[in-house]
C-alpha cells in the first residue's frame, strides 16, 4: 500500500490549506463543471424571534434580532447573517485562489455593510412600495500577500467576486419557492 501524503501550504497568518485537496477539486470541477450539489438547513423557531439552524450534523446556528427589533440580541440577525455568509464566501474565495496562485497570504479581513429599509417590518409595517431587502452592500477586503502588489491582489478581488456563489446569490435573481 503507497503512503498519500498530504502537501500543505503555509499561507502566513491563516492556517494551511492542503494543496493537494485544493488541486483535486479544481480538477473534479474541470472534470464534471455541471454537477449541482444541493445543501440543506432545517430552521426551527424557538421563541420569540430566534430560530435554530440545523445544517449537516453542525451544532445549531442561532439567528436572532436585536432588541430594537423585539429579539433578544443573542445572535445575529438574518440579514446580518446574510452579510456573514457573503464575507466569508468572499474570503474562502480569495484565500483559496491565492494559495492556487502560490501566493502567501499574511493577512485577510473582509469589512461588510449593508443598507436596507426596515419599515415593512417583515410585512407588517409601512408596505408601500419599496424596496425590500438590500440595497446597497459594500465590501472592503483588507489583503496582504508575500511579494505581490495591490494590482494583483486587487485583480483576484474582481475575480473572486465573479465567481463567489454567495456574492452571486446578492447580484443576480434566484428561483425562490415557499410554499407548505
Amino acid at each position: 500500500m503507497t503512503a498519500v501524503v498530504q502537501k500543505t501550504v503555509l499561507t502566513g497568518c491563516l492556517a494551511p490549506i492542503d494543496k493537494n485537496g485544493l488541486e483535486q477539486l479544481i480538477a473534479n470541477g474541470k472534470a464534471n463543471p455541471k454537477v449541482v450539489k444541493t445543501l440543506k438547513c432545517k430552521t426551527v423557531a424557538e421563541g420569540k424571534f430566534r430560530h435554530a439552524n440545523y445544517i449537516r450534523n453542525l451544532p445549531p446556528y442561532i439567528v436572532d434580532e436585536p432588541p430594537g427589533l423585539l429579539g433578544d440580541d443573542t445572535a445575529p440577525n438574518p440579514s446580518e447573517a446574510s452579510l456573514a455568509a457573503l464575507g466569508s464566501c468572499l474570503a474562502v474565495g480569495l484565500h483559496a485562489n491565492a494559495v492556487h496562485r502560490g501566493w502567501i497570504v499574511n493577512k485577510l479581513e473582509l469589512e461588510l455593510e449593508g443598507d436596507l429599509n426596515i419599515t415593512a417590518v417583515w410585512g407588517t409595517g409601512d408596505i408601500s412600495d419599496k424596496p425590500v431587502g438590500f440595497t446597497d452592500v459594500r465590501v472592503k477586503v483588507d489583503m496582504e500577500c508575500e511579494d505581490i502588489s495591490q494590482d494583483e491582489i486587487n485583480a483576484l478581488v474582481v475575480h473572486v467576486k465573479q465567481w463567489s456563489p454567495v456574492a452571486n446569490t446578492f447580484i443576480r435573481p434566484v428561483n425562490l419557492e415557499v410554499g407548505i
